[in-house]
């Protein structure tokens, strides 16, 4: 686990969700949930089939609007935001959706370099330098610049959008499944990624996944998306004590138990 949070300092929020209300037609996803998630950490989320955690995300990053309660985001209310301040939250977060969401016909190069294009005036020329310096620092090599992203592996694939989502410096990076569809190896090689580049860049980290492996090698937290809320939010250590009966199952069975044992 990165360990950064100082516990003797009143931490930053750099998301408040409070009281959110989600719904599809008559079915409730969400009903009153709050999560703070602070500056510094290494926040993984988890739950079961259904329970949220994409509709959780999407309602931060903006992508789908509550039907009730509050997103606040860098201290701004989300509903009320300008364009401008739209587009500053957006240069100051990263976003790797679960498919990595890459441009099909670009090549790997342009694919990071789209969101500088997009928020910068830079030079074409600053531009590719600091794309390429994204690309070796996810630790890829210079020979995938060109290629599109069919020609990549899974794991290069995630690698290339864990680059774009870096692209513009986040302070705050959102992971949706990062791991889902590698193997163990390629797996653990990404969550010790994660894990350096939180470290170096002093990152704040939203994690969504089923890896237990990942929640017990890199995350300062674990929330719990339960009952349409978030029944918990503490170290994995925690969490093993709960009395929750889904938190038993997932922590406590056979899968827990290997994944605290690998860790």
């Amino acid at each position: 686990m990165s360990g950064r949070t100082d516990e003797t300092a009143t931490p930053e929020r750099l998301v408040e969700v409070r009281d959110l209300v989600s719904r599809f037609g008559e079915q409730v996803i969400h009903d009153h949930l709050d999560l703070d998630v602070e500056r510094g950490e290494v926040l993984g989320v988890v739950g079961g089939s259904g329970s949220g955690k994409t509709v959780l995300l999407n309602s931060i990053i903006g992508l789908k609007e509550p039907e009730g309660g509050s997103v606040r985001i860098f201290g701004r209310e989300r509903s009320v935001l300008t364009k401008a301040q739209e587009a500053d939250i957006e240069r100051r977060t990263g976003i790797l959706f679960q498919q990595g969401a890459l441009f099909s016909a670009l090549s790997v190069i342009d694919n990071v370099a789209s969101p500088l294009i997009e928020h910068t005036r830079l030079p074409k020329d600053v531009i590719r330098e600091l794309a390429e310096m994204k690309i070796a620092m996810v630790g890829l090599r210079p020979e995938a610049h060109h290629q599109k992203p069919a020609e990549l592996s899974g794991g290069m694939r995630k690698r290339v959008g864990l680059a774009r989502a870096l692209a513009l410096d986040p302070e705050l990076l959102f992971l949706d499944e990062p791991t889902a569809g590698l193997d163990p190896i390629a797996a653990a090689a990404f969550d010790d990624l994660i894990r350096q580049l939180s470290n170096d860049l002093g990152l704040t980290v939203f994690m969504i996944t089923h890896d237990l492996d990942s929640l017990y090698a890199i995350t300062d937290k674990v929330a719990v998306v339960a009952d349409k809320r978030i029944v918990a939010k503490a170290p994995v250590q925690e969490l093993e004590q709960s009395d929750h009966p889904w938190i038993r199952e997932y922590f406590l069975g056979p899968r827990g138990r290997a994944g605290k044992k690998a860790a």
